[in-house]
């Protein structure tokens, strides 16, 4: 920022300006000129239309380039408290002094042996936050695993199956049809349509010995393609995705037995 030598505030007219340093205790920053007297200014916060009455000893400079807002520098940081602008002190911690103990005769000194940093941390306030994120991790990770274990059981009503995934064994896609299936596997024991009629077609191919059951879909009979595997508790073995990247799952779940 470019600064010039400070000009005298009633000279800024109707102009926006901001404080730099921003004073603290007030969130928007944007501000109009007032009134002058011939020790203090009051200034207008264009947000909250909250009037202040501004020290020109604490005025500083007034930067050359006005976009996108002029700026007025502060030479302290100052905060508002009730309704008036203060020199802002922030506030130092002091560390304490070490503690020297008296030597005694043999050359030790009295007083014991200053504690490693490690163990002042885990005495102290560090320690307890530490303790409090450990255990919010824990109620965190419980919580969780109860939840799964309630939506499980609610799902399967309390009982967890396990079902074997073909898909590297089958390798088939939404481009596979009738007669690609029978060169994989070879002439189904059954072969079923769900009816005779209806705006899409259902195609079941039987395979006992392999426990499955082959489902082709398509708007005609000709037309069929491969879009998943059931085994014979009518569980989804293998599933396919679809053109338009939905997955077949929801389709073969909603069929009945045929």
């Amino acid at each position: 920022m470019a600064n010039a030598p400070a000009l005298l505030p009633d000279s800024l007219g109707g102009r926006a300006f901001s404080f730099y340093p921003p004073i603290i205790g007030i969130e928007h920053n944007e501000w109009t000129f007032q009134e002058a007297r011939w020790s203090e200014i009051l200034v207008r916060n264009s947000k909250s239309a909250e009037e202040v009455w501004i020290p020109r000893n604490y005025l500083g400079e007034v930067s050359k380039v006005e976009e996108p807002v002029m700026i007025i520098g502060l030479k302290r940081e100052l905060e508002y408290k009730g309704g008036t602008v203060w020199p802002h002190n922030r506030r130092v911690l002091q560390m304490p002094p070490p503690v020297t103990g008296a030597r005694t005769e043999s050359g030790s000194t009295g007083a014991p042996p200053p504690q490693p940093l490690s163990e002042l941390r885990l005495g102290g306030t560090e320690s307890r936050i530490g303790k409090l994120i450990g255990i919010a991790l824990v109620a965190g990770i419980l919580l969780t695993f109860l939840v799964v274990a309630f939506l499980r059981q609610k799902q399967t009503g309390g009982t967890i199956e396990y079902q074997g995934v073909l898909q590297a064994e089958l390798g088939f896609t939404i481009e596979t049809d009738f007669f690609a299936v029978v060169r994989k596997l070879g002439r189904p024991e059954s072969d079923k349509w769900q009816s005779e009629t209806g705006e899409r077609q259902y195609r079941q191919l039987s395979y006992p010995k392999q426990d499955l059951f082959i489902i082709l879909m398509g708007s005609e009979r000709e037309s069929v393609r491969y879009i998943g595997a059931k085994d014979g508790k009518g569980r989804i073995v293998h599933s396919v995705k679809l053109p338009g990247g939905r997955n077949t799952e929801p389709i073969l779940r909603s069929l009945k037995p045929f």
